[in-house]
């Protein structure tokens, strides 16, 4: 692939960031944007010079665009998708990848019919701190992994969110919402889940709306708002997994993971960086340097490593849409296993991504800028 077009559909709040880092590296352009309020995407083009605000159909019709960057909200993940590879355009998606297992299933199959790519956040786990926690469970260093425990832990998004509906509508709470980022890093640093259970609840049938125009209003709750989980892991380690909107805050860990002969102490997965710290009986806890990683990266960079992979040479991308599915299919079955069905069975076993090697901001923007270079000879 030569210049890659990227197509914007939602451009929303996380689109911000998305677009920093897009706009920031040549061989990529933003060709158009489009959002169900069609004023806010011409806001969104009149920042960046090229970029035009249109709506979906003309945007998935546009020869200019090579892949479409699907920020819609979670209910509508599926429909976009589709309606994207159908267009014969690869796809990056917000997570979750679609609001159900089935609906994966469906996006994965027609994206292997149409000889096209399917990625999805979270792509903070390529960063340095998950990924040097990974290389650190990888060397061996605290023995084999036994368990680990993954908290997040807030009073729910209303409070600052001036449109906070769909995080209280199917496909949406704290599991859908931020589990992605918890259970995407854990499969990183234990493997793929074989078995879960859990249990969950909810707090209130209503929210309050914080701030903005609607402040004030009440938002119907639809999902559950805490949920607990085990989750076993091919390798044997298992995990437990607490998210919630119905705390105040937490200062547990992100994340630990527990061997042998030490433990990891892991930073937010909802970041790209942040500090590691490992406990061994020799040395206690300490904090050790970034390892492995892309450094400095933001949201847009699993994008960007999808857009590498399907140059020349380009193999498997790291934020695949097998591993999201594979995430997703981890959440719902929490789910029914609160709602009744006990140790549900995960079938998916997708392949871990490798290991980032530690690059910094500069060699991986020259990294994609040598891959578009060599495409377009």
């Amino acid at each position: 692939m030569s210049r890659v077009g990227v197509g914007v559909v939602g451009v929303g709040v996380i689109s911000r960031t998305y677009l920093e880092t897009l706009t920031a590296h040549g061989g990529v352009d933003v060709v158009a944007v489009a959002d169900l309020d069609l004023d806010r995407a011409r806001h969104v083009a009149d920042q960046h010079p090229g970029t035009r605000a249109v709506d979906v159909a003309t945007l998935l019709a546009d020869p200019a665009v090579d892949v479409v960057l699907n920020l819609t909200v979670p209910l509508a993940h599926e429909e976009v998708a589709l309606a994207a590879i159908g267009a014969g355009k690869h796809v990056f998606g917000e997570k979750p990848l679609t609001a159900t297992p089935e609906g994966a299933r469906r996006v994965l199959a027609a994206a292997d019919a149409a000889g096209v790519r399917v990625g999805c956040a979270p792509d903070t786990v390529l960063g340095t701190g998950v990924q040097t926690a990974r290389a650190v469970v990888e060397s061996g260093t605290i023995g084999r992994p036994s368990s680990a425990l993954a908290t997040w832990v807030s009073p729910g998004h209303e409070g600052w969110h001036p449109q906070p509906d769909f995080y209280y509508r199917a496909g949406g709470g704290p599991l859908l919402d931020m589990g992605p980022y918890y259970l995407t890093a854990l499969v990183h640093l234990l493997g793929p889940v074989t078995h879960v259970q859990g249990a969950a609840g909810r707090a209130r049938d209503e929210r309050v709306i914080g701030s903005g125009p609607r402040a004030g209003e009440r938002v119907p709750v639809e999902v559950a708002t805490h949920v607990t989980g085990l989750l076993e892991h091919a390798g044997g380690a298992i995990s437990t997994v607490t998210v919630s909107f119905d705390g105040g805050r937490s200062r547990a860990r992100p994340i630990e993971v527990h061997g042998e002969r030490g433990s990891v102490s892991v930073p937010d997965p909802n970041a790209f960086d942040g500090e590691v710290e490992v406990w061994t009986p020799d040395a206690g806890w300490h904090a050790v340097p970034p390892g492995a990683g892309y450094a400095g990266s933001a949201r847009g960079i699993g994008l960007l490593d999808m857009v590498d992979a399907v140059g020349p040479g380009g193999g498997a991308h790291r934020a695949s849409g097998e591993l999201a599915a594979h995430v997703l299919e981890v959440m719902t079955s929490l789910l029914a296993s609160a709602e009744g069905a006990g140790r549900v069975p995960v079938a998916s076993r997708p392949v871990v991504p490798p290991l980032v090697p530690l690059t910094a901001r500069d060699a991986w923007c020259a990294q994609h800028q040598r891959g578009v270079v060599a495409a377009e000879r």
